[in-house]
């Protein structure tokens, strides 16, 4: 790979991230080929990537066999940015098969299509939910994780499959272990949305954010638009060896400090009321962002403050 523009396939396009990722990459000039079943992904997020130069979309289930094959011989990408997934942690409990279906055997068709397509580079969305609910803070990727879902479990066996593939094969495979994401385009009404998302809505509509537990919570909230550049720096840069990195901020913030910093947003939205706290839920989240730093010369450059007002105001 080298910094000049390149043709990149992604998957799950019409997605939250992936819509961002699409743009970000046509805005620096390379070619796109966006792939979305809108299983979650939604029409509506493709409208700006649409008109610009380089973009095309072709709807497929990138976990049917024989899909993404013919796709990858077709378009002959140079790097593939596999984003499609099962998203929801719930979702993967309620219904375990579909998680491996959507998050392992979807990696292992992406894995042989660049295999079988002398695909240079493969950029993965994995997440943060890999490490569980290991106590040591800031959580780095040299820990074993400990996942606590299907969701987090089929995230690492997607990381180990592209790793062993990379290796055995001869492309790189780069995993980006996203912690929390918030930005336009996330859909509060879903039932695995974040919680900025959530909280948002709410006081759009007038209606008190639901705090679960005393507010104390931390999290590593980090903008959509810093997620899209980390994805296009994995995907584009030259030099980028087969790894693993936290996209993150590294820096903490609780519930209720959150909660206070959409208030000035909402200035007439009711305060916020305290539920008892959910069973299951991780007191703290915080990672190390020292690795993409390193591997990517990737820091998160949107603060907080901002990228609430970009949500709010999109």
């Amino acid at each position: 790979m080298s910094d000049k523009p390149s043709a990149i396939l992604v998957t799950g396009a019409a997605g939250f991230i992936g819509s961002h990722t699409c743009e970000r990459l046509l805005a620096e000039g390379h070619r796109v080929v966006g792939v979305d079943n809108f299983r979650t992904g939604k029409r509506e997020n493709l409208a700006t990537t649409a008109t610009m130069k380089g973009f095309r979309f072709v709807e497929a289930d990138v976990a049917r066999e024989g899909a993404l094959q013919a796709l990858v011989a077709e378009a002959k990408p140079d790097a593939i940015v596999h984003l499609a997934a099962l998203v929801s942690v719930p979702e993967s409990v309620a219904n375990p098969e579909e998680n491996f279906r959507l998050n392992v055997l979807a990696t292992q068709r992406v894995a042989e299509a660049a295999r079988r397509h002398g695909v240079g580079r493969v950029v993965f969305a994995s997440s943060a939910a890999v490490y569980g609910d290991l106590a040591e803070l800031p959580l780095h990727e040299a820990m074993v994780g400990r996942p606590i879902s299907p969701y987090g479990a089929a995230k690492l066996a997607s990381e180990a499959l592209l790793l062993g593939h990379a290796a055995a094969f001869g492309f790189t495979a780069f995993c980006l272990r996203y912690f929390n994401v918030y930005g336009p385009r996330q859909d509060p009404r879903s039932p695995y949305s974040g919680v900025i998302s959530v909280f948002a809505e709410r006081m759009r509509s007038g209606t008190a954010p639901a705090i679960f537990g005393d507010g104390g919570q931390t999290r590593d909230f980090i903008f959509v638009g810093d997620v899209a550049r980390a994805n296009a720096l994995a995907a584009t840069k030259s030099g980028v060896r087969s790894g693993v990195a936290n996209i993150c901020t590294g820096q903490p913030t609780g519930l209720k400090e959150l909660a206070a910093a959409l208030g000035k947003l909402f200035p007439a939205a009711p305060a916020p009321v305290y539920r008892e706290a959910r069973a299951g839920d991780i007191r703290a989240s915080l990672g190390s962002p020292a690795t993409a730093k390193r591997e990517l010369g990737f820091a998160a450059e949107v603060k907080l403050v901002d990228g609430l007002e970009k949500l709010v105001h999109a």
